[in-house]
């Protein structure tokens, strides 16, 4: 134990990493909350989970079409002046959404609204995944780092909804939206006065197809897998609060959402203490095959409040190892040249997952009741499983042709 924990302390000891990775906790902050406080104002205001799960849908969805555009526009250019436009008018977006449902607007004005502050984000998660990239050539402490930022996403999503559920234990809904939009606002701020883009490197004179790092058909496959897995995620993030709704206490919900995320906190950090001898891309089949099991077993303590906060738990264990086997996968497979463009393909598939899953659950619980998101989520995680499998007969062979010297 003494061995794991000096390897983090020497880890954070190196220049500027204590700063950068509270810049990539404090920096995301609206990641853990936007879903469940969008989701739980939505449904006030206009009576419906599925409307509402349709509509944080398409927030999602609208972010993860223009992610790309955006990674390109950086890889071009670079990030400050985007920053600039994109941090400021999110969260204008997000009262505008704020304002279309209080005042009764049509159920395609408040979509519109919803996307439009999914078409603003600001891509601070990305670029914290390329300036990692940057900050480390060796794949050892690079792992450690993404296993790092994978745990401050986890802790965003264990502290965000459990500041929402308090909000909206103690308040209201319509309050908890409005503090959220306020952390939207600052924590781009965070972002801005960080350390983090000190390491932007640019690479403009190389050619570029017009496909970018699509062209790699190893990419593709991942990114595929990628979604399939974070459709699993969208249909959590509406599962729970679903299952709290249902069994009288809506906070219950993003205590739930709070333990799967405290859960996939704990599974990344001992997963970047550990080393291991199995290919990564096996790594990431395992880490997968494993997510399955407590999904499914959810299904079976549906009565038992208790037990199914274990599940969640969990259910979030192998959550942060895979999404790092898949980073640590990106950045191995990405040219240099479109290291940005493609996190933001990799951010396209995992957003527009999410946002998929949450319209396909709130569908779900609707219809076929508080089980049917975790049985459907288990079984296609394992169709994923399945799927990555093909990853280590693609990808062995060439590898060292698409790491960059010094990447």
């Amino acid at each position: 134990m003494n061995q794991f924990l000096t390897q983090y302390r020497d880890f954070l000891r190196l220049p500027d990493v204590a700063s950068m990775v509270f810049s990539a906790f404090a920096s995301r902050l609206p990641i853990g909350m936007a879903a469940l406080a969008m989701l739980m104002f939505l449904r006030e205001a206009m009576g419906s989970f599925s409307q509402a799960g349709f509509a944080v849908g398409a927030y999602f969805v609208a972010m993860a079409i223009v992610a790309p555009i955006t990674g390109r526009l950086v890889d071009r250019f670079g990030p400050r002046r985007l920053l600039w436009i994109l941090g400021p008018l999110q969260p204008v977006c997000m009262l505008l959404l704020f304002a279309a449902a209080k005042l009764a607007a049509p159920f395609a004005a408040v979509v519109i609204c919803a996307a439009s502050a999914g078409i603003f984000q600001p891509p601070i998660t990305v670029l914290t995944r390329t300036l990692w990239r940057y900050r480390f050539s060796d794949e050892a402490t690079r792992k450690r780092a993404y296993s790092v930022d994978a745990v401050m996403i986890e802790l965003n999503f264990t502290a965000g909804p459990a500041v929402i559920a308090a909000l909206l234990a103690g308040s209201t809904p319509t309050i908890a939206f409005l503090f959220m939009i306020a952390v939207t606002a600052f924590s781009f701020a965070v972002f801005m006065a960080s350390p983090m883009l000190k390491y932007w490197q640019r690479h403009t004179a190389e050619d570029r197809h017009l496909l970018g790092p699509l062209t790699d058909t190893r990419l593709i496959l991942l990114f595929l897998t990628t979604f399939g897995l974070t459709f699993c995620f969208g249909l959590m993030e509406v599962g729970y609060p679903g299952y709290g709704t249902g069994t009288g206490s809506a906070a219950f919900g993003g205590v739930l959402l709070a333990l799967n995320a405290l859960g996939s906190a704990t599974g990344g950090a001992l997963y970047g203490g550990m080393h291991f001898k199995a290919p990564l891309e096996r790594q990431y089949t395992w880490a997968m095959t494993l997510m399955a099991l407590p999904l499914f077993l959810h299904v079976f303590v549906l009565d038992y409040k208790a037990l199914f906060a274990i599940a969640a738990f969990l259910a979030g264990m192998c959550i942060a190892p895979a999404l790092t086997a898949q980073t640590m996968l990106v950045a191995r497979m990405a040219p240099a040249k479109y290291a940005t463009e493609a996190f933001t393909w990799s951010s396209t598939f995992i957003v527009s997952g999410l946002g998929m899953g949450m319209a396909v659950g709130g569908a779900l619980i609707e219809r076929f009741g508080m089980a049917s998101p975790f049985l459907t989520g288990g079984a296609i995680v394992l169709a994923m499983a399945a799927a990555s499998t093909l990853l280590r007969a693609t990808t062995a062979s060439s590898v060292a042709d698409t790491v960059a010297p010094g990447s």
